[in-house]
């Protein structure tokens, strides 16, 4: 079952990711929007996940920051 992280736990799970990962926010998204088109947020988490080497919380919270800035560019 999926995790539900509140505003803050999805906040501070970003500003950790640069120290865990080695790369920033901008480029993780990156990766994810020159990755392969996955419709599914799962489908998303588990590519970065198997193809990345990250663990679910980082995974998830990355997805979910692209998807909150892909429906904000949406709105525009």
């Amino acid at each position: 079952m999926s995790q539900v992280f509140s505003e803050e736990t999805h906040r501070n799970l970003l500003s950790r990711i640069p120290d865990c990962t080695g790369r920033d926010i901008a480029d993780w998204l990156r990766t994810v929007d020159e990755g392969p088109s996955l419709l599914r947020f799962e489908e998303k988490v588990s590519w970065l996940r198997s193809e990345h080497d990250l663990t679910y919380g980082h995974a998830k919270a990355i997805i979910h920051e692209y998807d909150l800035r892909q429906a904000a560019r949406n709105l525009r």
